[in-house]
């Protein structure tokens, strides 16, 4: 049995629908909570996939949340090592960090549900299946520049790196392909504050309907693309 390691920043962005496909591709599944567990004491290179999960902090807070700098000393030597290793959303964006990128504030919050822009590269790669017509949730208000050496595979108008691999084994993503319909309730709780300071055409109302009536179709492509990706990495 292979095994996962998930660093989770608040509880209400879980592994999700990933962590469904990854109990299918027979996973062992662990998770540390940022902030309560040591993640100094974690080995990088003990378990066979990385997952850094998303959260409302900046990748550049290290002073004041020191806890990113031992998860930051994580993935660069993971990275280093060619490790299968997942980023999602901050996850991502700490991956970008440990490979020498610039995270910084985007020039608007991207939050809500539309498609992706496939790269070339992209439409070749594990993320084939949402390319184009397929919406996806983003929720952000940071974004990146490209890591020297990475691959970029996805872009949105607000955001040009929405997703890139580097090395044979790893993959950022700034959307939320693991997003399930029937947990948003919690992510709308928890950035209840966030979710009152934007458009006034951003609501709990409206992101609560978009993802009843999106989630259950991005579902099946999403498993798809984290299928093909766990099918690489894992050998």
């Amino acid at each position: 049995m292979r095994s996962a390691l998930a660093i989770r920043h608040v509880a209400f962005e879980g592994l999700g629908l990933l962590g469904d496909v990854l109990a299918e591709h027979d996973y062992q599944i662990e998770q540390v909570e940022a902030g309560v567990d040591d993640l100094a004491a974690i080995d990088p290179n003990k378990t066979d996939l990385l997952v850094v999960l998303g959260g409302p902090i900046g990748a550049g807070d290290q002073a004041l949340y020191p806890f990113l700098a031992d998860e930051l000393r994580c993935l660069e030597a993971r990275l280093a090592a060619g490790r299968p290793t997942l980023g999602i959303c901050l996850g991502a964006q700490l991956m970008a960090v440990a490979l020498g990128a610039r995270v910084y504030p985007a020039r608007q919050k991207e939050i809500g549900w539309s498609p992706v822009s496939l790269s070339e590269a992209g439409r070749a790669s594990m993320l084939r299946s949402i390319d184009g017509a397929v919406p996806v949730l983003h929720w952000h208000g940071d974004t990146f520049d490209l890591p020297a050496g990475a691959t970029l595979l996805a872009s949105t108008e607000t955001c040009p790196h929405q997703a890139f691999r580097w090395g044979p084994a790893a993959l950022g993503l700034q959307f939320h392909l693991e997003v399930v319909a029937s947990e948003i309730e919690r992510w709308l709780i928890g950035h209840a504050c966030e979710i009152a300071a934007l458009s006034p055409a951003i609501t709990v109302t409206t992101l609560r309907a978009e993802t009843q009536r999106l989630a259950p179709g991005l579902a099946p492509h999403a498993a798809n693309c984290f299928r093909s990706w766990l099918a690489e990495v894992s050998g």
